[in-house]
């Protein structure tokens, strides 16, 4: 069954809005009684979930918000308490091997089949750069036009869909919901883009970035206790004598967010070395004084990918293999920052 709600991406294998969640819920409260259970000793949400036959990543906000009022730290159950049990024909349904659909991806990396639970209990902000009306940086290739804001969310998707094959909630900020993946080699621009929910993206950069900055906030909020963390991916532009690597920038307030940037570039330094060890890889870790990463509240890192004006950056963003393997190393870094954050 193909979800047609426009809400967050969801970890392990599914996806459903919190809105029409809460509807539901708001609904079946009044026409329905849930079914309960109650919770054994060293027993957490995901394993009640399972001995329930119940999906954890696709009814445990349904569960937390059943269940808000008797749930200690960090959503943790009690011994001996009755808790609410979700419907599960309020919520979505799994399609064959294990699998969910993801309309986000596409047609054709619609559907996604979870790989581990390395990620599980993990939660990731992504937000692209620019979009809506503004491209961000271009390039050209040939007669074709390189826009920042395509690329930059293809290589986002890809690394949402890597993050939920490994466990992982994810939130798409920077939404496309007719774009999806893309294997061509010149992303088609277009200014349909939107801010999670489903907002309008202002011209105004200013108000522009207020408004992810609010959505990752409020986001955190309500997740509050939980390992969150924001990654922003962008292009750079520069002269096009200039090729450079994969640069990482974080708060200089956030040790946490410091220690993001490094588990990333020493995982992009380490893949460097084994696939290219002639070439040497010279992306660095600094701070740096941006709007998103000094007042969202999650660690942040912020990513520039290459640059959109050099022949050989521009090999890095227009075949499709590397937009992955960028997403498919960005993965592996947030893999080993959860890991060394644990």
């Amino acid at each position: 069954m193909k979800n047609r709600f426009s809400g967050q991406l969801l970890s392990l294998s599914y996806k459903f809005s919190l809105t029409l969640i809460f509807f539901f819920l708001s609904l079946a409260s009044i026409a329905q009684d849930y079914p309960t259970t109650v919770a054994k000793d060293g027993e957490g949400i995901y394993s009640l979930l399972k001995r329930h036959d119940l999906s954890p990543s696709e009814h445990l906000n349904a569960f937390i918000e059943l269940n808000k009022n008797k749930l200690g730290k960090n959503n943790s159950l009690y011994v001996g308490q009755s808790y609410r049990l979700p419907n599960k024909a309020q919520t979505t349904q799994p399609v064959s091997s294990g699998g969910a659909i993801y309309p986000i991806f596409g047609k054709t990396y619609e559907q996604v089949k979870p790989i581990d639970n390395a990620l599980q209990g993990a939660i990731y902000y992504l937000v692209s750069g620019h979009g809506g009306p503004d491209p961000g940086a271009v390039g050209r290739y040939g007669n074709h036009t390189l826009c920042e804001d395509e690329y930059a969310y293809d290589v986002t998707l890809r690394l949402a869909r890597r993050l939920i094959e490994h466990g992982a909630l994810v939130y798409m900020i920077t939404r496309d919901e007719n774009d999806g993946i893309r294997d061509a080699s010149f992303l088609k621009p277009d200014k349909d883009e939107t801010c999670y929910p489903k907002l309008t993206i202002p011209h105004n950069q200013l108000k522009r970035l207020r408004q992810r900055k609010d959505a990752v906030n409020k986001l955190y909020m309500k997740h509050r206790g939980s390992f969150q963390r924001l990654v922003i991916t962008h292009v750079d532009s520069r002269s096009k004598g200039q090729d450079i690597d994969v640069f990482f920038y974080h708060d200089k307030r956030s040790k946490t967010g410091k220690k993001l940037a490094g588990n990333l570039q020493q995982t992009f330094k380490r893949k460097y070395d084994t696939h290219q060890p002639n070439r040497g890889y010279h992306g660095t870790v600094s701070s740096r004084n941006l709007y998103v990463l000094k007042y969202s509240y999650p660690p942040a890192v912020f990513i520039e990918l290459g640059n959109i004006n050099h022949y050989r950056d521009q090999q890095r963003f227009i075949k499709s293999n590397n937009r992955q393997a960028l997403a498919n190393w960005l993965a592996e870094g947030l893999l080993l920052d959860f890991k060394n954050n644990k």
